[in-house]
């Protein structure tokens, strides 16, 4: 059975990068009926927080990433860790160091004067401790006995097959000297024990893989295919950042964007199935496989992710957009429960929106007392339309019942008798009922709006 990993690290919100790794492995498990398995790795003990953990489930809950197993915490693990660095040790593939920091620090010096590349040089492996006496009252860290020559050649799943010299690489370190493991050590015995076949991560980590695959086979079980996807970048080539509009998954939730939008989105950065732009969850997971996976870096697009919002808000049911916008317009001092259907406001609306706070805000004509700025009637509700704005008071107020039919009729009447064009009078009319002159239809509007408050409204502002 096919069984991927997400493996992030708690030491701030989840962001699009890793969202979108989290998203490919998810579909990856769910195309192949396999299984997906959330690992939370908090070993960065300074960095990780209780917070970013809730942050990370709470935006993968949001995304609809459900995991089969797990949330599992290698802080929860230290004594299996500390067990297969032992047997490691035992069978000859790693050993205690006790070199300090001063000296490694100095060690890289002299490497970087002597123009070589900085690395550990060797001096605790056995053969070379011979002798030696460890120091008193020293931890010793526990160093991995990296093989002196041959190669590690794997075949990437996206970028085909990748070469290193075990002679680039020095003895990484498996186990700090506090007992906490680091990041290449945890996640090969994770993996290991979690019976993981596909690591699916972001090319960042290629440098690591070579590391990794010497540990796995030290340990002795077969490896798991590796798929490193490109990195994503901005519009302007520079890694993807803040500046980008690339914010925390959280922060897209509470900007007004629905969570199937951003899937799609994210599926896309770097992954595509013909010239399919916009698709289901669904047939993501139907479609998605690591082929067609670019080996090349995706663009990160803001306005192609609003673009792609405003299809699925016009696609999405009113009702569940409602529930959606109310607590918005609350939070902005409007009441959704006094004023017209929340539900026939967002028909009226969501063809234009972009995001579920561009609805809210729109409605909130709807749902609060807006007053119009002096600038706004100064420049509309003039002298020479203001008797045509008090005949249309009088046109309204007999208009039964209060549907689009009858308010055009009386409008009509009131241009006629006036002799205005409708924007004359419709602009007018819209600064003094909603205080704006940005409204959808206006007589479908204007019958949400309500007799009562389109007469007051009137009454007060014209």
């Amino acid at each position: 059975m096919i069984r991927t990993r997400f493996a992030p690290s708690p030491t701030g919100y989840l962001h699009i990068g890793g969202a979108r790794t989290a998203l490919f492995c998810w579909a990856y498990a769910r195309k192949h009926g396999g299984k997906f398995v959330l690992r939370i790795e908090d070993t960065d003990l300074e960095r990780s927080t209780a917070e970013s953990t809730q942050a990370i489930l709470d935006s993968m809950q949001w995304l609809g990433l459900d995991w089969d197993e797990g949330p599992f915490r290698q802080m929860d693990r230290l004594d299996r860790y500390r067990a297969v660095a032992e047997r490691l040790i035992r069978d000859g593939h790693a050993y205690p160091c006790y070199a300090s920091k001063e000296e490694l620090d100095a060690l890289r010096e002299q490497q970087r004067a002597r123009g070589e590349k900085p690395r550990y040089d060797g001096r605790w492996r056995p053969e070379n401790a011979k002798g030696k006496t460890p120091p008193a009252g020293v931890a010793p860290v526990v160093r991995f006995r990296n093989p002196d020559d041959g190669e590690v050649v794997w075949r990437d799943l996206v970028k085909g097959q990748i070469r290193f010299a075990n002679a680039e690489l020095d003895d990484l370190v498996l186990m700090r000297a506090d007992g906490v493991p680091t990041y290449n050590f945890g996640v090969v015995v994770d993996d290991l024990d979690m019976a993981i076949t596909h690591v699916i991560r972001g090319d960042d980590h290629v440098n690591n893989t070579p590391r990794q695959i010497n540990i796995y086979r030290a340990l002795g079980p077969a490896l798991p295919a590796f798929a490193h996807v490109p990195m994503i970048l901005g519009t302007d080539g520079e890694r993807l950042s803040k500046r980008h509009g690339a914010v925390s998954v959280l922060q897209y939730r509470d900007d007004g964007y629905l969570p199937e939008a951003l899937v799609n989105f994210l599926a896309r950065l770097g992954w595509s199935h013909g010239d399919e732009e916009m698709f289901s969850t669904a047939q993501l997971v139907e479609w998605f496989d690591l082929e067609h996976v670019s080996r090349s870096p995706a663009q990160f697009n803001g306005e192609k992710l609003a673009w792609l919002n405003q299809q699925y808000l016009k696609a999405a049911a009113p009702e569940r957009l409602a529930d959606l916008v109310a607590p918005r317009i609350a939070a902005d001092g409007g009441d959704p429960a006094r004023g017209p259907s929340l539900v026939a406001v967002v028909k009226l609306l969501q063809e234009r929106a972009q995001t579920l706070n561009e609805l809210a805000e729109r409605a909130m004509m709807f749902y609060a007392d807006i007053a119009p700025k002096a600038e706004l009637l100064a420049e509309h509700v003039t002298d020479a339309v203001k008797p045509a704005l008090h005949a249309l008071t009088e046109r309204f107020a007999p208009v039964e019942p209060w549907e689009e039919a009858g308010i055009q009729s009386a409008f009509e009447g009131a241009l006629k008798a006036h002799g205005l064009k409708m924007p004359k009078l419709a602009m007018p009319l819209r600064a003094v009922v909603f205080g704006t002159t940005q409204t959808p239809s206006l007589f479908p509007t204007l019958a949400l709006a309500g007799r009562a408050r389109v007469l007051e409204r009137l009454r007060r502002y014209a």
